[in-house]
């Protein structure tokens, strides 16, 4: 018969050392974990690491295609970001992404929260117009754009032409300074919604209904209950969408370029779309003042990253 730690206990009064598993297993155990781990790792190096230090070497070196070519770029240190800080262009770019990423994250989240909110209450067709609410963030973005940059022709877009029909005149939405950027702007307003719907309702869903039963009960009204119940319970889950949203939202560059290409005079060209064009988009790629751009947009998005982390340990911790 066997003789178990309980008999061990029962006849010395004291319980039995704990028995270490063998060398062998410990060493199994532990090249399991990192072959589980391995792939991440690989990802991360791959897909994260390498292309932000080649960004980096890229910014720190005169890269230009003979140099590219031939393997050898001359070395500048912090000469491309001090050029792109002092070009005149820069802070209009700067202006320019601080608008068109702070009112889309503004009203992509509200019109999203507002939406999913309304979704929750559940009817008969609430499933089929989630749905359907779904579509533009299903499409690809080289069709979304096309399509708004058809809607808001000077000449025959259809905005211009129900305006038309109220007596309104011709408004040149995409080639007038006064009004390219908020043109690109209610586009991607339009591409980011259904976003935030999906995780503001995923959200919603988590909030017990014992909870809004108990209020109205105490006699709060529908405002009452979403501004204290739904608001302060959906923050964490808002938190994280915002924060995806503006990451996001700095790094647009498809539906800016094919809408207006950053014009008309830079009117709508963001700190993404000025780094693109100085690569890709003048014939005459300059690719080490594009990549410094490139660094400074991740730079505002790791201080964004930082301080939502911060915020979330000051939360845990009060």
């Amino acid at each position: 018969m066997a003789f178990t730690r309980t008999d061990a206990v029962a006849t010395t009064g004291r319980p039995a050392a704990k028995v270490s598993p063998a060398p062998g297993r410990r060493r199994s155990g532990r090249w399991t974990a990192l072959a589980f781990l391995a792939p991440l790792v690989v990802y991360l190096l791959v897909f994260y690491a390498y292309p932000l230090y080649r960004n980096i070497e890229l910014s720190v070196h005169d890269y230009t295609p003979r140099a590219f070519v031939q393997g050898d770029p001359e070395f500048t240190g912090l000469d491309n970001y001090r050029a792109v800080l002092s070009d005149d262009a820069f802070l209009a770019a700067l202006r320019n992404t601080a608008v068109f990423t702070l009112v889309s994250i503004a009203l992509q989240y509200a019109l999203g929260l507002a939406l999913a909110v309304f979704f929750q209450r559940g009817f008969r067709l609430s499933a089929v117009l989630r749905a359907m609410f779904l579509v533009p963030w299903l499409l690809p973005l080289i069709v979304s754009a096309s399509t708004w940059s058809w809607m808001l022709n000077s000449d025959n877009g259809i905005v211009n032409a129900f305006l038309r029909a109220f007596g309104i005149g011709q408004i040149n939405w995409l080639t007038s300074p006064g009004t390219a950027l908020l043109s690109v702007t209610v586009a991607n307003i339009w591409l980011g919604i259904p976003f935030n719907l999906v995780i503001l309702y995923a959200g919603l869903q988590n909030i017990p209904a014992s909870l809004y039963e108990a209020a109205g009960l105490d006699g709060a009204n529908a405002w009452q209950r979403f501004w204290r119940i739904t608001f302060p319970l959906l923050r964490p889950v808002s938190a994280i969408t915002l924060l995806l949203g503006l990451i996001y939202t700095l790094k647009v560059v498809d539906i800016i370029w094919i809408m207006t290409r950053g014009g008309p005079a830079d009117a709508s060209a963001t700190l993404a779309i000025w780094s693109y064009r100085e690569a890709f988009g003048t014939g005459q790629p300059d690719f080490s003042p594009a990549a410094a751009v490139g660094n400074l947009l991740i730079l505002i998005a790791f201080a964004a990253g930082l301080l939502h982390v911060r915020l979330q340990r000051k939360e845990g911790s009060s």
